[in-house]
């Protein structure tokens, strides 16, 4: 009997578990299996998803489920690797065979590449569907409307990553049942702009709903009568163009965990009714530049609040009102506080780290908050992770509280202006941190590092930046042992010492950033090869490196040497070891030997800067593969040879620096090909021949043309008028000739004209009155001024300065009337021509003239009496011309020194030497004794010899001027004779 009973109850536990497994056995229908491989044929599978669905029943095949009765429910076709998108995303078009899976109520095929085909409408007959995912598989074109006819469906989600877009929205109103709705990046063009808000706001049962990125336009500040979100708990507004204030209908969604507003247009200060929204968990209303004001307390209130995000708002005043709305909280659930990137200012309240001691983010960046760190956030805030203060004006110290923050991983405070000292109690326990950034005012280290020797830090960096802070003198030893860098910065450090060989040999491979630049670092770097495969950035710049050029094998992209010691010659294979090198900065060194051919090899090359330097020879003639080559300075060097012919392949060049060297010969005809240059200086060669007429016709955008100190000769070219982005101009010291036949009007940009140093002939150019937008131009490299003794240099560099300097060359003619529209004019030098004709009389109009030499010309007449009207005028030349008359009276003119004025005999009046006549003459009563014409005689006598002497003296004065004109303008010439 016992047996029998065991029996039965086997047999009854057997039953059971067959009728567990109704499905094990049974097979897909074959109307399902052979809808399923129709649908597989138009797809491509490039990684073989779908390699497994063979075989009888399809309910086993990859991303398809079945119900019990064995029919198709699931087709969950969704990218298992994004991260590998293009090689395993799904393509080619869906087949309408899916119709024939009658209880399909799952489909996803989202993170697929359907490469802007549209949307099947005939998905609108898949009258079961419950869930429909499309996002980001490329599907374009419109929406079909069918869609409205999934009364079943509950989630929908077709967030775009093209171009989708709908244009009417009614349909959505048919789906009943949807609670979840996302069409982020879709571009809703509605017919008016509310229309939107109608159509979602007929889903009673909507609990998520997504339109980020739509273009929309309006947002409506009230709900269409009789509608309401009673179950919304999810609003993505996001990154659309609402310009508006925060409407009130939002408030009334009381049961709202997630608002997200940001990257709108909204203004207006923040609403006092976001306190009745007590379920709010999320916050987010960053990115509405006009959305201002000071922060009210009420966010202390909202309990449940988690994550809030004002950064990039127009938020002002200090936060004391904000921090002390959470003291009323017995436990503010706050993790997340973003206000970066406001105006707001002050102090940091003590009270922060004591009401918002569960943040773990806090981000207070970009704002205008001075003096000190709270001691409160180190003492209380113990589960603080990231911490970002950079970009302000603290101006206090950094507490020893500080060190209790254990975990602390990421903490920035750069472009501030800290003070004090930073010891081990800082940073005793930050066992966590990871990454450190931290810089202050670079005008003086008021920030010093103060550890001992043999400290071990507690942390393992993976990156650390400091900048203008004292580390120094000795490369800190704590540094040393760091071991998991990947980034490291020293910028002005004050270190003084060698780095130990062995710190850079113990650097781990995965290192992407090492700047150590604006130290004394001394030594030489390792002589071995290196290799950092990851690294993109090495600058060593502002040192004393010295030694040969460090063999690193590297795909780094930026390379900065510049102003160190570095010598020796460019290693031949320097190209292959960094072959990804794009923008490479040897300038200041004493690099000697030829640029290596090798350079060639670097296909990114962007930037070469070889300046001052003593390379030599000629540059390689290879760069016909360097297509993203667009800057190039090997100035001041001894190079010699012609502009190589391959330069005219680089057709992304737009600077071409190669002055002061030995190049020789003519502007190559293959450079007409780089029709981007805007900056092209070739001065201080010995380039000769005439110059080029293309370079008028394929160098529009050229803003930047020096051919100073050659040898070229012609005529002066027309064709410069067709350069009407040129802003400086430097012709000088050549051997130019002819007149000046250039309409300066079409110059709109000019500032800077040397035309020095030629031997330029004929009028004065009346059209540089049309330079509307002139601020500089002079004809000569540096300008020296005497302003009452002192001397000014006037230079290339000072942009503000209005200046023309027209002095040694060959002008004739009168000084045109034109120049005296040039109303900001500060400096005028005519100096050293055959300038004839009188003053014009309306030079006075020239308010601001500070420097006005007319010397050594042949102008004539009388000193315009408007000139003691400028009362900037601080420095007067009119010495060696033909002036007569009295100098104007007042009381500019009269505090020049009489050398202002000399070798001008027929000049006379203070402060000249020589008196007028009627300054001699006594206006007492004549005598009456017999002697008064001998008397009268005697007088006029001595002023006629005055005259003469002057006459004879100005004679002399002039012609030896006129001497030293000519002497110093050979020089000149000779100089650049090499």
């Amino acid at each position: 009997m016992e047996n029998f009973r065991t029996h039965l109850q086997f047999l009854l536990y057997f039953l059971l578990f067959l009728h567990s497994l109704p499905f094990s056995y049974a097979k897909c229908t074959d109307t399902e299996r052979e809808a399923l491989l129709a649908f597989k044929t138009g797809l491509t599978d490039p990684s073989g998803r779908l390699s497994s669905w063979r075989g009888d029943d399809c309910c086993k095949w990859a991303g398809v489920k079945c119900s019990s009765n064995q029919t198709v429910t699931h087709l969950d076709l969704k990218n298992p690797y994004p991260q590998a998108y293009k090689a395993s995303c799904l393509a080619g078009n869906i087949s309408s065979s899916l119709l024939r899976l009658p209880s399909l109520s799952y489909l996803d095929m989202s993170l697929n590449d359907f490469q802007g085909n549209e949307i099947p409408a005939f998905l609108g007959q898949l009258n079961d569907l419950t869930y429909l995912n499309l996002s980001f598989s490329s599907f374009g074109g419109e929406i079909p409307p069918q869609l409205g006819n999934l009364s079943k469906l509950q989630v929908l989600d077709l967030t775009a990553a093209a171009e989708l877009r709908a244009d009417d929205l009614n349909w959505l109103t048919r789906l009943a049942s949807l609670n979840r709705l996302n069409m982020g990046f879709v571009r809703i063009n509605t017919s008016n702009g509310g229309d939107w808000l109608h159509a979602v706001s007929m889903l009673p049962s909507l609990v998520e709903l997504k339109l980020q990125y739509c273009q929309l336009q309006v947002l409506p500040q009230s709900l269409p009568l009789g509608t309401n979100f009673p179950s919304l708990s999810v609003l993505d507004l996001s990154d659309n163009s609402f310009n508006a204030p925060i409407p009130q209908w939002l408030f009334n969604l009381t049961g709202l965990r997630e608002l997200y507003l940001r990257w709108n247009f909204l203004h207006g200060p923040v609403p006092s009714e976001f306190a009745r929204l007590k379920s709010l968990e999320i916050l987010d209303l960053s990115n509405n530049l006009d959305f201002g004001g000071q922060i009210p307390g009420l966010f202390g209130s909202l309990r449940k609040l988690k994550v809030l995000d004002l950064s990039a708002n127009d938020m002002n005043g200090g936060i004391q009102e904000f921090i002390s709305g959470f003291a009323g909280s017995p436990s503010s659930s706050l993790i997340f506080l973003d206000l970066s990137s406001n105006s707001l200012e002050g102090q940091l309240p003590d009270l922060l780290g004591v009401v918002l001691h569960n943040l773990q983010h806090l981000d207070l960046s970009s704002n205008r908050f001075w003096g000190s760190i709270p001691n409160s956030v180190g003492e209380k805030m113990s589960s603080l992770k990231h911490l970002d203060i950079s970009y302000n004006n603290m101006n206090g110290s950094i507490p020893d509280s500080f060190g209790q923050l254990s975990a602390l991983i990421d903490v920035n405070l750069v472009e501030n202006s800290w003070v004090g000292v930073l010891k081990e109690t800082h940073m005793v326990n930050l066992r966590s941190l990871e990454n450190f950034k931290l810089t202050t005012d670079s005008s003086n280290h008021s920030l010093i590092f103060n550890v001992p020797v043999k400290w071990v830090p507690p942390f393992k960096l993976k990156s650390i930046q400091l900048e203008n802070c004292i580390v120094g003198p000795s490369f800190p030893a704590w540094l040393q042992v760091q071991n998991q860098l990947t980034s490291v910065t020293l910028r002005n450090v004050g270190i003084s010492d060698t780095i130990p060989g062995e710190w850079f040999s113990n650097l781990p491979s995965e290192l992407t950033f090492l700047v150590l630049s604006s130290n004394q670092i001394t030594g030489k770097l390792p002589s071995q090869q290196l290799k950092f495969p990851r690294l993109s950035t090495i600058d060593l710049s502002s040192n004393k490196f010295e030694g040969p050029l460090p063999m690193w094998s590297t795909n780094a992209s930026i390379l900065y040497l510049q102003d160190n010691k570095f010598s020796g010659s460019i290693p031949e294979n320097f190209g292959k070891l960094m072959p990804r090198l794009q923008k490479v900065y040897l300038s200041q060194n004493q690099l000697v030997g030829k640029i290596s051919s090798s350079m060639c090899d670097m296909q990114e090359l962007q930037i070469l800067s070889l300046r001052n330097n003593r390379v030599s020879g000629e540059i390689p003639d290879c760069w016909y593969h360097s297509f993203m080559f667009w800057a190039i300075d090997v100035s001041n060097n001894s190079l010699t040879g012609k502009i190589p012919a391959s330069f005219g392949s680089l057709r992304s060049l737009s600077i071409l620096l190669l002055s002061s060297n030995r190049f020789d010969g003519e502007i190559p005809a293959s450079l007409q090909n780089c029709t981007g240059l805007t900056s092209m200086d070739l001065g201080k060669n010995r380039f000769s021949g005439v110059l080029p007429s293309w370079i008028g016709t394929n160098f529009s955008s050229l803003s930047v043309l020096d051919l100073s100190q050659n040898l070229f000769n012609s005529s002066f070219p027309e064709w410069l008028s067709t350069l009407t982005s040129l802003t400086r101009l430097d012709l000088s010291t050549n051997s130019f000739s002819g007149s000046i036949a250039v309409d300066f009007g079409k110059f709109e940009s000019l500032e800077d004209l040397h035309l020095s140093l030629n031997n330029f002939s004929g009028p004065v150019p009346v059209t540089l009155g049309n330079l509307c937008y002139f601020r500089m131009a002079y004809f000569k490299e540096e300008t020296k001024v005497v302003t009452k003794g002192r001397a000014y240099d006037y230079n290339r560099n000072l942009a503000l300065l209005n200046v023309i300097d027209f002095s040694e060359n060959n002008l004739s003619g009168p000084i045109p009337e034109e120049m005296t529209k040039l109303l900001s004019l500060r400096v005028l030098n005519l100096s050293s021509n055959h300038i004839s004709g009188a003053i014009p009389e309306k030079i006075g109009d020239l308010k601001v003239l500070e420097t006005l030499d007319l010397s050594h010309n042949q102008l004539s007449g009388e000193i315009p009496a408007t000139l003691s009207s400028l009362t900037f005028l601080t420095h007067l030349i009119v010495s060696y011309n033909n002036f007569s008359g009295k100098i104007p009276a007042g009381r500019q003119l009269q505090t020049f020194d009489a050398s202002s004025y000399q070798g001008n005999p027929f000049l006379c009046g203070f402060p000249s030497r020589v008196k007028c006549p009627t300054e001699s003459i006594t206006t007492t009563a004549p005598p009456t004794t017999g002697t008064e014409p001998e008397d009268e005689e005697d007088e006029i006598f001595e002023l006629g010899t005055g005259l003469y002497v002057s006459i004879v003296l100005g004679f002399g004065f002039g012609f030896l001027g006129l001497c030293v004109t000519l002497l110093r303008k050979e020089f000149r010439k000779k100089d650049i004779e090499w």
